[in-house]
């Protein structure tokens, strides 16, 4: 048996599984740092509450998450839950671990942005009468945002690496995927050279898309402060 054998290599490249494999690795990315977003975000306001109770539910969940591997908590959703009445899919248990192991890391993301905006930003909108939810939407938000989608992409990766460990429960990535093509041909060189390539791919892609957002992002917000100046010298 040869050390490389090229016609395996680009079967692999184009298998129909190995392809299956890495559009759910895609989605299944994408669907859960979304979720991870909104759910994060959600934490981080409830830990910016001047309310002890709202502190210590922050930093327990925070911890938690934290400190708990992904790949426990994944078996802990599919394999303990039914024990207690609790049966989940395998999509569900991949879905819900991978939102919930993100989760905390978005949450210290979005609150440190929005604590990284100066506070007199939003005495003087109060100053001025407008009202907190306003604030937040008009001044905070816009600011916070700008601060905060670096680390947020920087979260895509991971979260892109992390959808590996979901093998674990028997749902069919690319990790999956490739190590189901491994048993049947047994040429383990090529399959995850494969893999390798279109984890570098979707990451190199990633990163092209992640730096274009920050241009507009930063043009957005330039012209948006240049326009606000200009009204307020009228």
């Amino acid at each position: 048996m040869t050390v490389w054998d090229w016609n395996v290599f680009f079967h692999n490249l184009v298998h129909p599984a190995i392809l299956a494999g890495l559009w759910t690795t895609v989605w299944l990315t994408l669907v859960t740092l979304l979720l991870a977003i909104i759910l994060g975000t959600m934490i981080a306001l409830v830990g910016r509450m001047q309310n002890r109770l709202a502190q210590w539910f922050y930093q327990g969940y925070v911890a938690f998450f934290r400190a708990t591997p992904l790949l426990v908590q994944l078996v802990f959703l599919y394999s303990a839950l039914p024990q207690m009445g609790v049966n989940l899919t395998v999509i569900q248990a991949a879905i819900i671990g991978l939102m919930l192991s993100e989760s905390p890391y978005v949450a210290e993301i979005v609150r440190s942005s929005i604590s990284a905006v100066p506070p007199a930003q939003w005495e003087a909108a109060k100053a001025i009468g407008m009202r907190p939810v306003k604030i937040m939407r008009k001044i905070i938000a816009p600011q916070a945002l700008r601060i905060a989608v670096p680390p947020l992409g920087n979260e895509f990766v991971r979260q892109l690496k992390n959808t590996s460990l979901v093998s674990v429960i028997s749902m069919t990535e690319l990790f999956r995927a490739t190590d189901n093509l491994m048993q049947t041909n047994f040429r383990v060189l090529e399959a995850l050279t494969v893999a390798t390539l279109y984890y570098l791919a979707l990451t190199a892609l990633w990163t092209v898309l992640q730096s274009a957002f920050e241009r507009r992002n930063s043009r957005w917000f330039a012209d948006t402060r240049k326009t606000k100046q200009a009204r307020a010298a009228q």
